[in-house]
């Protein structure tokens, strides 16, 4: 761009950057027609509008105002030392880019069966929310439920709810989990009618510490009638290996005079 005047450097310049010449003449404060009038010479513009467009392209006064070849000016080295120093950064977030791309195309993966039971999809799977008769998702609502938070007859997830719920935190009929909640609870603390756990809690209960409003049995059993190693309660039975079947029918009796309504399977459990 030697020996080029100043309004063909305005318009080389300009466009170079893709801008019209009423986007250009917005962003330095003029109208179209007076950058129309600098680009074809009829007219100059004024120093503030030179400093204005020397900050805007990233050159110097000098190259716009003397005939002379363009001078990268600060602003451009910096700009270019800027992209040297990036391409380490680059390569380091590269990893992080494709971990992203690839959860983004995970998310976008979905099936739904054009077979549907009451209008709900047979098999609905999906990286985010599903609901089916089978459902597979971050969040899945069905019969047959599996899912980090899973709601259904059988359901399986973290979080899991159902009539049969297996997760590390379970709700349900019948629940199993790492904390466990349910008429029949199984897991490392159980809540429950009839539970068995580390820590039990619930009617009648069986577990490391088992702790029951009528029936205990465990390491520590504390209840209305608790047998263990470690017992408290009304009746209580001290028991530190299998139990003697003389012990065992002392229980039963117990059982039937003092809680005649306790569930069959319970009390033969001890006959």
């Amino acid at each position: 761009m030697a020996n080029h005047t100043l309004g063909e450097k305005i318009m080389a310049l300009r466009q170079k950057q893709r801008l019209s010449q009423e986007t250009f003449g917005e962003k330095i404060g003029v109208s179209r027609q007076a950058v129309s009038k600098w680009e074809t010479g009829q007219a100059l513009p004024d120093i503030d509008k030179i400093l204005a467009m020397s900050e805007l392209f990233g050159v110097s006064t000098d190259y716009l105002l003397k005939e002379d070849e363009p001078q990268a000016s600060q602003s451009e080295s910096e700009e270019t030392e800027a992209t040297d120093s990036s391409d380490e950064e680059e390569q380091n977030a590269a990893g992080t880019t494709s971990l992203g791309s690839l959860w983004q195309s995970f998310r976008r993966l979905e099936f739904k069966s054009k077979t549907t039971v009451g209008g709900i999809p047979l098999v609905h799977i999906t990286a985010g929310r599903a609901k089916g008769i089978f459902a597979v998702g971050l969040m899945a609502t069905g019969v047959v439920s599996f899912g980090l938070l899973s709601i259904g007859l059988l359901s399986l997830g973290i979080v899991s709810l159902g009539l049969l719920a297996i997760g590390n935190f379970a709700l349900g009929g019948l629940s199993v989990g790492g904390i466990s909640a349910g008429i029949f609870a199984l897991g490392g603390v159980a809540f429950g009618v009839f539970t068995i756990g580390g820590v039990s809690i619930g009617v009648y209960s069986m577990g490391g510490c088992a702790i029951a409003s009528k029936i205990a049995f465990g390491g520590y059993a504390r209840g209305f009638i608790a047998i263990g190693d470690k017992t408290s309660g009304t009746y209580t039975w001290h028991v530190t290996d299998s139990i003697p079947e003389q012990v065992k029918q002392e229980i039963y009796r117990t059982i039937q005079r003092e809680l005649p309504n306790t569930p069959k399977f319970i009390a033969e459990f001890f006959r």
